[in-house]
């Protein structure tokens, strides 16, 4: 009887996973081509991300958390038991969490001054946060065998994609409003 319920439950397993194959194979993709993109953008404009601590943190940081979502889709489209999947999400998004907190930390306590010139702000901290602890809450929701925990797992990594896709643009519009000032106070001194 055992030996029928843990074929069984290997079973669940791969059907549970199997249900959102395609999902992450999309998601995963998006994530790979942002990195491309972010690297894109940052190469544009590499004179502005170099002189200002707050967009090469925050450039850096965002290329960090599409790596994590990488990484994530992975984890999920790598064939293997659904427990190790929860272990290994639950590790990532502690990493993602630790690189949030820290760097949330570093511009809100220690660098004050940066938050100003595109650093860290509350309002890019707390949903990366909350993303993050998300995704431990789904790991461990998988450990545990709960059917819930890919749906967690899954407003996590979407709750960081946007977050993240939200402040690549802002990044991008701080750079060319700080590019404009330049032009528009060179005009002015002539």
């Amino acid at each position: 009887m055992s030996a029928a319920g843990s074929n069984n439950m290997g079973t669940e397993s791969v059907d549970l996973i199997d249900a959102w194959h395609d999902l992450y194979v999309m998601l995963g993709t998006s994530s790979a081509a942002l990195i491309g993109l972010l690297f894109i953008a940052t190469s544009i404009h590499l004179g502005e991300v170099v002189s200002n601590p707050g967009f090469r943190v925050r450039s850096y940081n965002q290329t960090l958390y599409l790596l994590t979502l990488v990484v994530e889709a992975v984890l999920i489209l790598v064939p293997q038991p659904v427990p190790f999947l929860g272990a290994e999400l639950m590790v990532l998004n502690l990493v993602g969490l630790w690189i949030a907190i820290s760097t949330s930390y570093t511009f809100i306590y220690k660098h004050r001054d940066d938050i100003h010139r595109g650093g860290m702000k509350m309002s890019r901290a707390i949903p990366l946060s909350v993303a993050y602890l998300l995704g431990i809450a789904g790991g461990i929701a998988l450990i545990q065998g709960s059917r819930w925990g890919m749906y967690i797992v899954t407003v996590s990594y979407t709750t960081l994609l946007v977050t993240v896709v939200l402040g690549a643009w802002s990044t991008m519009l701080g750079m060319e409003q700080r590019q404009l000032d330049v032009e528009q106070r060179e005009k002015a001194g002539s």
